[in-house]
């Protein structure tokens, strides 16, 4: 209920020299201040901290030295009457602190029950909440960059454009079907024109939900090849720590060993595993099933191989299985000799995968440019090399799906101008696109999808 005032901690769990207590709704001010008492007496401003103490009004004890700072109806992250109260960071403080203000009459917020006002409230559209969520979850500096300037409302105000438009032929369609003597049809020729220029724009939207995805979730990286290529070593290379342990013994990696870095700025989630060969062990043989299933799922494949040798059957077969592309063949050990990188090379060139050819990288992990090498390589596979951070602005599933559908409907309006059927056929065809177009926003959403945005949240956001 909107009417209740809440109240949860937005900032993380654990010891820390400040916490925050985020209170909103009706009563905020006045739990406030009841159980805030300023150091000096006068007139507050909004949105300035000042100094005071927590006190309970039972029994006048004083809690905490605090800060506190409140906002004005509408103007506050929630639109309703917020306050915050900065206390120390000791959990028995922030449990008690919190504790006072649940019993002076606010309940305990639900996870994004705060940016689900900011929305209900007209703060926010829903495009824009969920780049709150996306921004609080960014391991990288793009990704944050990316998720601000959704936040910033670009993509619902693109959106906004497309429905605006979309309902104003709506509204001459259905003119001209229920006045047809007073109101002439829409011309055909502007209308297709509309219809076309709306189709393009959502098609240059969606063309950058694969490098928002791409910020937002990461890469899935496989590191494949057989025992003792040195890619394990290659793990704790790009990741600049000892993941992985390394050794000499062949099928020292029986199970996937995984990690999160970050390259050029966008999130990688590597995975090594086990050496690809044949085996007798049953416990390395179900390594190298998980590696395969693996190799199956991943965006992007590195093959290791140990090119200071001549390649052998476990070489051949692992290239065999991870030279699809999008992928990396990396010819290791490459200080210890060459004997196997023409070989490579050869496989590589008679394996075109679907995406085109392998690309191959030659050093050896223990050299620093080999490793700068790789790296440059990944992020031009990945994601191109340059990632536009203002161009990723349909960044989840449901907001694909949505323009998709859009998409979809204006697609099949064009049809029936086409085929000349009755032009409230095309009123149809824009009703769905419209209601398309209102789900990204959330001007045309349900609260089960609102359920669902806002549950991904932490509490006291």
């Amino acid at each position: 209920m909107t009417d209740d005032t809440i109240a949860a901690v937005a900032t993380p769990p654990g010891v820390a020299a400040i916490a925050i207590i985020r209170i909103s709704g009706p009563h905020a001010r006045a739990i406030e201040q009841t159980c805030f008492a300023p150091a000096r007496i006068g007139q507050r401003r909004p949105a300035t901290l000042v100094r005071g103490w927590i006190v309970d009004p039972a029994s006048g004890e004083r809690l905490d030295d605090a800060l506190a700072a409140f906002f004005v109806a509408p103007h506050s992250y929630t639109g309703e009457d917020l306050v915050e109260l900065h206390v120390h960071g000791g959990g028995g403080v922030v449990a008690t602190c919190l504790a006072l203000v649940l019993r002076l009459g606010a309940v305990l917020a639900t996870p994004g029950e705060f940016t689900r006002r900011a929305f209900l409230n007209g703060r926010i559209d829903l495009a824009q909440a969920e780049a709150v969520a996306d921004l609080i979850a960014a391991e990288s500096e793009r990704a944050a960059k990316a998720a601000a300037y959704r936040l910033a409302g670009a993509l619902g105000a693109r959106v906004r454009e497309l429905r605006s438009e979309a309902l104003d032929r709506l509204v001459e369609i259905e003119a001209h079907v229920d006045y047809p003597d007073e109101v002439a049809p829409p011309d055909p020729t502007q209308l297709r024109a509309v219809l076309e220029r709306q189709s393009a724009d959502v098609d240059e939207l969606m063309r950058g939900a694969g490098a928002a995805h791409v910020l937002r979730d990461g890469i899935e990286c496989t590191i494949a090849g057989p025992p003792n290529a040195g890619k394990s070593s290659l793990l704790n290379a790009l990741a600049c720590a000892e993941r992985a342990i390394v050794s000499d013994i062949a099928g020292t990696t029986r199970d996937i060993v995984e990690d999160r870095i970050a390259i050029d700025g966008v999130v990688l989630r590597l995975r090594d595993t086990a050496g690809l060969r044949a085996t007798r062990d049953p416990v390395e043989a179900e390594g190298v099933n998980r590696a395969l299933a693996a190799i199956a799922q991943a965006q992007l494949v590195i093959t290791v191989i140990d090119v200071s040798r001549a390649l052998g059957p476990d070489e051949r077969d692992a290239l065999a299985h991870t030279t699809a592309a999008p992928s990396i063949v990396f010819g290791n050990k490459l200080d210890l000799g060459d004997g196997g990188l023409a070989g490579v090379r050869s496989i590589v060139a008679a394996n075109d995968g679907d995406g085109g050819r392998p690309t191959i990288v030659a050093g050896s992990v223990r050299w620093p440019e080999t490793i700068d090498e790789l790296r440059r390589v990944i992020a031009d596979i990945g994601w191109g090399g340059a990632l536009d951070g203002s161009r990723a602005l349909v960044a989840g599933a449901r907001q694909i799906e949505a323009l998709t559908r859009g998409r979809s409907a204006i697609g099949q309006a064009l049809e029936t101008l086409d085929a000349h059927l009755p032009i409230d056929l095309v009123a149809a065809d824009l009703r769905d696109a419209i209601a398309a177009y209102g789900e990204v926003t959330g001007d045309t959403v349900t609260e089960e999808v609102l359920d669902g945005i806002f549950s991904r949240f932490c509490v006291g956001k």
